[in-house]
């Protein structure tokens, strides 16, 4: 057997790993929450969405938006047959893929810790947070839990995005001009 130098059995062995990093860190799956997955197909998405729609509520409704027809802005009320819990689910779908979801509820402040220790056992400790909010990121994708309240009333929103695709946004919809 020949002798490979240490520093040459170093290279050889970490070769494969400065290749195979890249790959496997954009194999990552993307953010989900509660069965909602970020940059998922629209048709996948609405199946979904319609299979958790409240039963007596208005049904799943997409509109493309008033200045890009690249753009649809989603909505329905939904309950998650896994724990009853019910929120509004608003999404963007940009070139027919998930970019953006958000997840809105309002109750008490007993709402506010249930969903904090939802999301903590999901994506561990937040990687920001301040006074209403708390911030997970993976890569170029965002979870961001935010509450507000005025007396014993709270208004919670889960919003998930995709920065990628929601910067292609720009694209289609120039700046105004001031």
């Amino acid at each position: 057997m020949a002798y490979i130098p240490p520093m040459h059995r170093f290279a050889v062995l970490a070769l494969p790993v400065l290749v195979l990093a890249p790959l496997l860190r954009s194999q990552a799956p993307p953010f989900a929450y509660r069965g909602f997955e970020l940059a998922a197909p629209y048709g996948a998405f609405s199946t979904r969405a319609r299979l958790f729609a409240e039963p007596r509520a208005t049904p799943l409704v997409c509109n493309t938006s008033r200045r890009t027809a690249q753009l649809m802005e989603c909505g329905v009320s939904i309950r998650d047959p896994a724990d009853s819990a019910r929120f509004y689910l608003a999404a963007y779908v940009l070139e027919g893929k998930v970019a953006f979801l958000s997840f809105g509820d309002s109750g008490r402040s007993p709402l506010v810790e249930r969903l904090q220790q939802d999301l903590k056992g999901r994506f561990g400790r937040p990687h920001a947070s301040r006074a209403g909010m708390w911030e997970w990121r993976s890569g170029r994708e965002v979870v961001r839990l935010t509450w507000r309240g005025r007396g014993s009333a709270r208004w919670v929103y889960v919003a998930l995005w995709d920065e990628p695709l929601m910067n292609r946004i720009a694209r289609y919809v120039p700046r105004r001009r001031r």
